[in-house]
């Protein structure tokens, strides 16, 4: 109808199609009363119609016959006879029931189990304060006097430990590691020339600090020129070399007993930091938050201080679509089970996914107590936290009859067939009217309140929380 009107010059056209999908509002908009008879004004149905087209292309609700990025997601996935004898095995592994009433019951009985500890202990919880009105908030983490002797500590190290250049760093690692091995021509050829790994080591070097080439030849003064090093860069370094690389300095890292000292491998935490770029650029957007133009370098780094995966994202992008590619993009020996980030970091769907895919989300979240609280039935009453609960009951049913599309989901990201971005980008806060958001939003209110219930009722945990989520920051990669 839009396009068999497209160069139609008048402005109100007759009401001969159904719009019963648009709201109340939009009608209000696109139709006008003329001479006792309905009618469209042309530019606001245009406008109504393609709104509604990219919310659902958005949503996966409508797809785009031969699109990547608009197809149809369901046939990305595992059909379910492909996934049916992988089910146990898988199911087995997360030690998780095999039938959709066993999941559901797993489910009610986790949630109802700590729900009534939490209120049982409240008595004793001094750190958790409810209102009168009902409203919940925790006493500030106090923070930890420094060690004695720390101070002598720091000084005796910085005395011991000498200075060391960034290439010479650089040339010890190639030479414990050799990660260079990885890089070479496109074609596959040895380099011809004999200096071939210190030139390599000098064009990580020269990206890598964003000093870029024309700096990077100043300061080597005629041992190679702008051009030399560019012409290195795009022709012996690729995101797959450099991933393979980097692979390996984690895993040499993995070998060493000191970094076990300063965290627990099986913790991640996951932050983004902004980098400036210049305008004229498709990736580029504003930040709303921090101000300039740029995109947002989304980093996984493990608790014991090695950066384990980036992932470059737009500025208006929420940040937990991507917070579990890392985790099963990661290749090296360190394999966390745990991730920590902040409030961007979490929402229902996500809690539901990471929990299917055995991964525990645990964020510091900002204005936790505005979240919602779900009990395990309308019953379900308790003495001293009822209040945080309010009317909200978990949707079982929701959760039962999708079982299979759930298991499709995490059976397909463990087979390579999709990532956990691709499936979180469509079930939005927009896709209300599809039922794999309901589901996975219903799973998540499972997690997530078990998650809350447990992080006001465990001082221990939060301070996990708070310095995980800390170390991230602490790196400094945007630096």
């Amino acid at each position: 109808f839009i396009i068999a009107h497209e160069q139609d010059p008048k402005k109100y056209l007759e009401t001969t199609i159904d719009l019963s999908f648009a709201s109340k509002k939009w009608l209000r908009t696109v139709m006008v009363r003329r001479k006792s008879k309905s009618w469209f004004i042309r530019q606001h149905l245009e406008t109504c119609v393609f709104s509604y087209v990219a919310a659902e292309l958005k949503t996966g609700d409508l797809c785009v016959a031969g699109s990547e990025q608009f197809a149809d997601y369901r046939e990305q996935l595992l059909s379910w006879e492909e996934c049916e004898p992988k089910v146990a095995e898988y199911c087995q592994r997360l030690d998780l029931p095999m039938t959709a009433e066993g999941f559901v019951e797993h489910l009610r009985t986790r949630l109802t189990e700590v729900a009534a500890n939490v209120d049982r202990t409240r008595p004793e919880n001094r750190e958790l304060i409810i209102n009168e009105r009902g409203e919940p908030s925790l006493k500030r983490l106090q923070a930890k006097a420094a060690p004695q002797g720390l101070a002598q500590l720091e000084e005796a190290l910085r005395e011991k430990i000498p200075e060391r250049h960034l290439l010479d760093v650089l040339a010890r690692i190639d030479h414990v590691t050799d990660f260079t091995r990885h890089f070479g021509p496109l074609s596959g050829n040895e380099p011809k020339t004999a200096d071939a790994k210190v030139r390599q080591l000098l064009t990580i070097f020269a990206y890598g600090t964003h000093l870029g080439p024309h700096q990077m030849a100043r300061h080597l003064r005629g041992a190679l020129n702008a051009d030399q090093i560019a012409h290195l860069n795009r022709r012996h370094f690729t995101a797959e070399k450099l991933e393979a690389a980097i692979r390996d300095i984690t895993n040499r890292f993995h070998r060493f007993t000191l970094p076990r000292y300063w965290g627990d491998e099986k913790r991640v935490a996951a932050d983004g930091t902004q980098y400036e770029l210049a305008e004229e650029n498709l990736l580029v957007e504003r930040h709303i938050r921090y101000g300039g133009y740029g995109g947002i370098t989304y980093h996984h780094v493990s608790d014991t201080y090695i950066l384990l995966f980036s992932h470059f994202i737009a500025c208006g992008v929420w940040e937990a679509i991507y917070i579990l590619d890392g985790l099963i993009r990661n290749r090296s020996t360190i394999q966390p089970t745990t991730v920590h980030a902040d409030t961007q970091g979490q929402n229902l769907p996500v809690f539901g996914l990471a929990y299917l895919l055995g991964i525990k989300l645990m964020p510091r979240i900002r204005n936790w107590k505005d979240l919602n609280f779900y009990r395990p039935s309308r019953e379900a009453h308790y003495e001293h936290i009822d209040s945080l609960f309010g009317d909200n009951v978990v949707e079982w049913d929701l959760i039962q009859t999708h079982w299979q599309d759930l298991l499709r989901v995490v059976i397909s990201i463990q087979e390579g067939k999709v990532l956990p971005s691709m499936l979180l980008r469509k079930l939005t806060t927009y896709s209300h009217k599809n039922r794999l958001y309901q589901a996975f939003h219903a799973l998540g209110s499972v997690e997530r309140t078990i998650f809350l219930l447990t992080f006001i009722s465990d001082v221990k945990l939060r301070e996990v929380i708070h310095r995980s989520t800390n170390k991230v920051e602490e790196v400094g990669l945007g630096s």
